[in-house]
């Protein structure tokens, strides 16, 4: 059938809370739907429509007429409000029901186009239980039945390339007949309320406004948390207007920012509610009075300085008023029986990859919130490739929180996207200019976080701007340790930042392992710890509990709980560099960051972080004070020449290397000589001096063996047997890759043990014995995984380039080659000589035989894959090879 274009009005509809509703009875739901999709198949036929679509709890429908598409939906909404007045309030099957009048394309009976389109996001912005309806349809309908429509505003709906104009249905106050169950939270008689009309769009959030509707359902006290800014003013009175249905005497905002005494909380319910204070009689038993018979929902906005006052009135009224419900927002909860709180979370922001993706940018909450008030701002503004990254960065680094957002937006009146990004550091000075009719303390970023530190206690404070050293989070031991001092102690620290997190100035991770402070409350923290007078106290803390932490785990990252200790440490990673930074300005820094980066090096290597450690380590061989010839330096050195080998700057380890070892002869510590003659000799190879390699190597093996140091004696033989490989002598290399792989597996060193498996593996592949190297490559690849080694995942993509070589499988030897390369690209390391020595050859078979542009499109294709994705396809390719 041909496709033919006309004009139709749109009808689309799903249920609210669907999810919800199947999982409380699925089957319940199922014979509710049946019976919804009757009633609107009936109407729907009675007002000359059609159903295009009925699948799951959605309906497509079609009619000639704008007025009939109104009048239907009307109707449906009116018969399906009288069957939910005899279901539980649980139970209520509420459509939510969008219309547009607009062009669409019929093809096999189905609608495509912008005129469905726009129906379905305008059913999204609709109340459950009413009707939202476009521009379009208004100009049809306006004037010509007894219903008004309340303005949403303009939205800019996800893939719809202009603006949509978007108003709910309301009875006019003479309005009978069809409008009659029509959002009847505005019919006069019904479910009255004081709730203001909203000026600008209600932008996400739907997971939040259906938990919250949940909670409501079965709980009378639900109390929204959450720090300053975070949107739990807007989405209560979300909330309320999805809910006022369900309160026959309204749903009523008592808004108490303005108070400063909680005596009169009371009063301020009293006056919302038109309830008279009785002469000699207290004015409780007037509202108790008042609100005994009577289902309302009361909103109780802004407690957090109001706590007594409010958790008393709450508590009298829901312990005599049944049908009452109360919905309150605070920054920490009201303390009441019953009460059950919902954590409103920040807006979902794009992480650093996904921003790099143009196409999912516009997905994420955050980012339409900044784009909606962008376009109030400027209207000629738009998301674009050009802008997304600083959008995206600009709603990561204000960490989702609405209100910040919302001031950074507004900036876009006379600053680019790219300004505003670049000025965040200062962002205290660049977010303000707020609204002028909201509370001073939601004008500007700097105020709103102000409103809440007042509220804290003094030793809340002193802890507060404490935590403010901390980057990236921090435990509960790392608190005690450098949060404490006067006034309080390190027992003490635990109720304090119990506190902290109660009203929400420290965000808690679930099961309290971790806490963070938002970016913006981090800001603002260090300025009172500089106003202080505590800051380098507080770092001289904050940097002892990360070297002690890091000289614990050194001790153990070589050792059977390896894995453990490297997945401790790796939310730790910018507290380890921002305690080393801080080595500059102390007073025993020079030696504390020598101490630092040694402790720190087996970590950094794991993962892959050589650049880091490279210059952490030139920097603290560097600093004043750090000159003289003593262990702690001559590790260091020998850590810098490891890195630099590994980097492939050969020159620059051997310096290093050679100073290390004359510091080790003159302190007589042949042990650490040992270790450091392993890498000369390396690097020696990377130098093509084989000559001085064999000494350097000799040496090392027979220092070691002296020492009985296991695991060095497996790094000794390995360098060796490196030596033997590059030389062409297998023989003498394999037996001491096995002596070495043997001693690691005794001692429980995995990194050990994953190095002599590689170069197993490519004495294997050498030999021709492809299953033999699989297998090893596969303990190779179980012990990357355990222990998150990316250097080790990277290096077994290198080798198996040569396996699939082997095995003739040429396309897959260049997409092995492409996904290695990349892995080490963004670790910083390289192969060393004698494993670019071993690969050779076997990338020059591959790409002859495949030709060279058909090698260069098989290793770009691997480029782009993810760790984890080349790591997976690794080992699917590997496991028949092990069989």
């Amino acid at each position: 059938m041909q496709a033919s274009r006309k004009l139709a009005a749109i009808f689309s509809a799903d249920v609210f809370g669907y999810s919800r509703l199947m999982s409380d009875d699925e089957q319940a739901t199922l014979d509710a739907i049946v019976e919804t999709r009757q009633v609107v198949a009936a109407h729907v036929a009675l007002h000359a429509g059609r159903v295009v679509d009925a699948s799951g709890d959605a309906v497509l429908a079609e009619f000639p007429s704008a007025i009939e598409a109104v009048r239907c939906a009307c109707d449906i909404q009116r018969e399906l409000a009288l069957k939910n007045a005899e279901r539980a309030e649980h139970r209520r099957m509420q459509l939510r029901i969008g219309l547009n009048l607009g062009d669409v394309i019929e093809r096999d009976g189905a609608l495509y186009g912008d005129g469905v389109n726009i129906a379905a996001r305008v059913q999204t912005a609709g109340e459950p239980g009413g009707v939202c309806i476009s521009g379009s349809i208004r100009e049809q309908v306006e004037g010509k039945l007894p219903l008004r429509f309340d303005p949403v505003g303009e939205r800019h709906f996800k893939n719809i390339d202009r603006l949509v104009s978007a108003f709910h249905v309301r009875e006019t106050a003479d309005g009978g007949g069809t409008a009659s169950g029509v959002s009847s939270a505005a019919a006069p008689g019904r479910a009255r309320s004081n709730l203001p009309q909203q000026l600008s769009s209600f932008v996400g959030r739907a997971s939040d406004i259906a938990a919250v509707v949940q909670m409501l359902s079965r709980h009378r006290l639900v109390t929204l948390l959450g720090p300053g800014g975070i949107g739990k003013t807007r989405l209560s009175l979300q909330v309320a207007t999805e809910v006022a249905n369900d309160f026959p005497d309204g749903v009523w905002l008592v808004e108490l920012a303005a108070l400063a005494d909680p005596r009169l909380v009371k009063q301020s319910v009293a006056t919302v509610l038109g309830v008279k204070e009785e002469a000699g009689r207290p004015l409780i038993e007037a509202l108790l009075r008042s609100l005994a018979d009577k289902r309302l929902l009361l909103i109780l906005d802004n407690c957090e300085h109001l706590l007594q006052g409010c958790a008393e009135l709450a508590q009298q009224l829901l312990q005599v008023c049944a049908g009452l419900k109360v919905l309150a927002s605070s920054r920490e909860p009201l303390h009441v029986g019953g009460e059950v709180n919902y954590l409103v979370p920040a807006l979902a922001t794009p992480d650093s990859q996904q921003a790099l993706a143009f196409d999912g940018v516009g997905d994420f909450e955050a980012v339409q919130l900044f784009v909606e008030r962008a376009v109030a701002a400027q209207p000629a503004f738009e998301l674009s490739p050009q802008n997304s990254l600083a959008v995206a960065g600009i709603c990561r680094r204000l960490d989702g929180i609405p209100l910040a957002i919302e001031l950074a937006a507004a900036r876009v009146r006379a600053l680019s996207v790219e300004n505003i990004a670049a000025r965040l550091n200062d962002r205290f000075h660049l977010l303000t200019q707020g609204d002028r009719n909201a509370l001073p303390r939601q004008q500007t970023l700097r105020a709103m976080i102000d409103w809440s530190h007042d509220l804290l206690s003094e030793p809340e404070r002193v802890l507060y701007r404490r935590l403010s050293v901390f980057a990236g989070g921090w435990t509960l031991e790392a608190a005690e340790a450098v949060g404490a001092g006067y006034p309080s102690e390190a027992r003490d620290v635990p109720d304090l930042l119990s506190r902290l997190v109660e009203r929400s100035m420290v965000e808690a991770e679930v099961g309290g392992r971790r806490y963070r402070l938002l970016q913006s409350v981090r800001q603002h923290a260090q300025e009172r710890l500089d106003d202080s007078g505590e800051g380098d106290a507080t770092c001289e803390r904050h940097l002892s509990f990360y070297l002690a932490l890091a000289e614990a785990a050194s001790a153990q990252l070589s050792g059977p709980d390896q894995a453990q200790w490297l997945e401790r440490l790796d939310p730790e990673q910018e507290n380890f560099l921002t305690a080393h930074r801080w080595c500059d300005r102390s007073a025993q820094g020079a030696e504390a960051g020598l101490r630092m980066m040694f402790a720190l090096k087996l970590y950094l290597f794991n993962r892959g972080l050589l650049a880091p450690l490279r210059w952490g380590t030139q920097d603290a061989l560097a600093r004043p004070g750090a000159q003289a010839r003593t262990i702690i330096r001559c590790r260091a050195l020998h850590t810098a020449g490891q890195v630099g080998f590994l980097m492939g700057r050969f020159e620059e380890a051997h310096s290093q290397l050679e100073e290390a070892l004359g510091i080790a002869h003159e302190l007589g510590d042949s042990g650490r000589a040992a270790s450091i003659l392993q890498f000369l000799g390396m690097t020696c190879v990377g130098r093509d001096d084989r000559l001085a390699a064999r000494r350097y190597l000799e040496q090392a093996l027979a220092l070691t063996q002296q020492h009985g140091d296991r695991r060095e004696l497996a790094a000794a033989l390995n360098a060796l047997a490196q030596l033997h490989r590059i030389e062409g002598t297998l023989d003498a290399a394999e037996p001491l890759y096995e002596e070495a792989l043997g001693l690691a597996r005794q001692i429980g060193d995995l990194d050990t043990a994953a190095v002599a498996l590689l170069n197993l593996a490519m004495v294997a592949i050498r030999r021709g014995l492809h299953e033999r190297a699989g297998t090893m490559l596969l303990q190779a690849l179980d012990i990357a995984g355990a222990i998150g080694s990316r250097p080790t995942g990277g290096n077994v993509l290198a080798v198996l380039t040569g396996l699939a070589s082997l095995r003739e499988d040429w396309p897959q030897a260049a997409w092995f080659l492409g996904a290695a390369q990349s892995q080490m690209q963004g670790t910083g390391s390289r192969l060393d000589p004698v494993d670019e020595a071993f690969l050779a050859p076997w990338v020059t078979s591959a790409r002859e035989a495949l030709g060279h542009a058909t090698f260069l499109a098989a290793e770009d294709a691997a480029r782009d894959l993810s760790y984890e994705e080349a790591m997976a396809l690794a080992r699917r390719w590997l496991q028949p090879a092990a069989r």
